[in-house]
């Protein structure tokens, strides 16, 4: 069993600039694909950001240029810098941990295995 805990979140002005991390027990968070997805009031869960067991990253087009995806294997971390955000980004973001054998990062929430609690991100205009 896997635990993730998010944090970082916040309001912020349009334009702004966040960080989330997510923080993992268990020993074998090297071996997991990591994922950041979002949740708008009304809307269904989506992928933000994804990163592979060997750091390869992957986002969805809205994110592009402006959300970067990165894993500490020493710390059990996975953080989201989300740069010039805009009020379309309000959502509660969560984490997320794939332990399939899986070696592609997957983009559908049905592919994960562990989830956080989330955490809110509120954009203002």
């Amino acid at each position: 069993q896997v635990q993730l805990v998010e944090s970082g979140g916040g309001l912020v002005q349009a334009g702004g600039s966040l960080r989330l991390s997510c923080a993992a027990s268990g020993r074998t968070f090297s071996t997991y694909h990591m994922g950041w997805f979002r949740q708008a009031p009304g809307k269904e869960r989506e992928f933000v950001a994804g990163i592979s067991r060997s750091g390869s990253t992957y986002y969805t087009d809205s994110v592009k240029g402006r959300f970067t995806i990165s894993r500490d294997n020493t710390k059990n971390t996975v953080h989201l810098q989300m740069n010039s955000l805009n009020t379309e980004d309000t959502a509660v973001y969560y984490c997320a941990a794939d332990r399939t054998t899986s070696s592609r990062v997957k983009t559908t929430a049905g592919g994960y295995d562990y989830w956080g609690q989330g955490t809110q991100v509120t954009v203002s205009s």
